[in-house]
């Protein structure tokens, strides 16, 4: 990898950003800054946590409820969805349970 001087000009740029912040930082207005910035990272982090936990039954619900629908708006819906995949698989029509004769 060759080193050239835009590499050096990007190097030297960077550098001076990062003592820029750090400056800005050791000032009451940058501390008050920093102050707020982890204020709402924790927030975000508790809100996270709170979604993460209710993720489960959230998508319990969802099943259910998309269940209940499939059933009142399209009730041969199951049946026409069994033979479906027992076309597909190559398995008889039947009740689930029932052996083939």
């Amino acid at each position: 990898m060759s080193f050239n001087s835009k590499h050096l000009a990007t190097f030297i740029i960077g550098a001076a950003a990062g003592v820029a912040l750090h400056k800005y930082l050791q000032t009451e207005d940058g501390e008050k800054l920093l102050e707020d910035l982890k204020s709402k990272a924790n927030d975000l982090k508790g809100e996270a946590e709170e979604a993460l936990d209710k993720a489960p039954e959230y998508f319990e619900e969802l099943k259910n409820k998309g269940a209940e629908t499939l059933k009142t708006n399209f009730p041969d819906a199951d049946k026409f969805l069994r033979d479906l995949l027992n076309n597909i698989t190559g398995k008889k029509s039947g009740t689930p349970g029932e052996s083939p004769a």
